[in-house]
């Protein structure tokens, strides 16, 4: 994250081989390949089944953190809390794919998400020298490394159907001067080899991250995107891990695809109910703003040509860092994520 413009919002969740047959196997029995039962049971602590296919082709792992708590909270008598969560559980939100054993990953969400006849959602975000030293620091040691992971994840993805967000900020901070000049030219290398390495497989959609309504002008990134591979990627994301409404990320958006050959693009819905916060510290208002809601739920049929789809990228209820009380980036935090969902009534 830097300053009030970027993600600040790493997902480090580890996915273990029993959570992934665990996946599989509630996947397979209360999903299918059609649409039959596919609406979602609103009892809390039921069992989490998919979207409606036709608006929403995306997975939902019944295994994934928020299912995991609205159960703890079901069977802690928590009813009304588990009722909250099952608003974010319900919903398909995308798996951030951590370096650690990424062809397992992949693999395992994306045969998940195969045996549900859905989509896998994904996010890549590992790119060297990630978020300028903030909450979310890290990536891999060079482009190599990057090259290396970026290989398995092609690997764990093979023919099945995924859609990939690459590398939020990674882009936007080498316009917006957070990543040192030493750096931009490996980052552009790796990134524009990993657009052309994702799409050489078979069904993988590829959406190169290109910021947020917030940061700054169009005119300032849509040369960087060209330098990064936009030409060949089926599109990019706006507003991931953010908080500015549909509609000015909407509004940034098609500015920003009359630059880069009317290319479509994806929005970040997950929390941007109630828009961006404009209290406290201008600097962190990225960071677990108060009184933010979910924002509308995933889906495809956005009613606007250029806008592919609203997709939750960054998942509700983990922590953009250690900032007004919350845990480090990426864990669970119920208070605000049961907050989020009440503030979406």
């Amino acid at each position: 994250m830097y300053g009030s413009r970027g993600v600040g919002a790493f997902v480090g969740r580890r996915t273990s081989a029993a959570i992934l047959g665990a996946a599989l196997l509630m996947t397979a029995c209360s999903s299918g390949g059609g649409d039959e039962g596919d609406g979602p049971d609103k009892a809390a602590g039921a069992e989490i089944t998919q979207q409606p296919k036709d608006a929403n082709p995306f997975w939902v792992n019944p295994e994934g953190t928020a299912a995991q708590q609205m159960a703890d909270l079901g069977a802690d008598g928590k009813k009304a809390e588990a009722g909250q969560i099952r608003k974010i559980a319900e919903q398909p939100a995308a798996e951030w794919i951590s370096p650690e054993n990424p062809e397992e990953q992949t693999r395992g969400f994306t045969e998940a998400a195969d045996k549900a006849g859905r989509t896998a959602l994904l996010v890549l975000y590992n790119i060297p020298h990630r978020d300028c030293g903030q909450y979310s620091q890290g990536g891999a040691a060079d482009g190599n490394a990057y090259r290396a992971f970026i290989d398995s994840v092609a690997k764990g993805i093979g023919d099945r159907a995924a859609t990939v967000i690459l590398e939020p900020d990674a882009v936007l901070h080498l316009v917006d001067g957070c990543t040192p000049e030493k750096f931009h030219e490996e980052r552009y290398d790796v990134l524009s080899g990993a657009v052309a390495k994702l799409k050489s497989l078979k069904n993988t959609t590829v959406y190169l991250d290109a910021g947020n309504a917030g940061w700054g002008d169009p005119d300032q990134i849509f040369e960087p995107l060209t330098w990064a591979g936009i030409d060949r990627a089926d599109g990019f994301s706006v507003n991931v891990s953010n908080f500015y409404s549909t509609e000015e990320s909407i509004a940034y958006g098609k500015k920003l695809s009359a630059k880069v050959g009317d290319k479509p693009f994806v929005v970040d819905t997950s929390r941007n109910g109630n828009g961006p916060y404009t209290g406290g510290d201008a600097a962190e208002r990225w960071c677990n703003p108060p009184g933010r809601a979910l924002g509308e739920t995933p889906t495809i049929k956005t009613a606007d040509p250029l806008v592919d789809a609203y997709l939750w990228v960054k998942r509700p209820g983990e922590s953009d860092g250690e900032c007004k009380g919350g845990p480090k980036a990426g864990q669970w935090w119920e208070d605000y994520a049961v907050k989020l969902a009440k503030a979406s009534d």
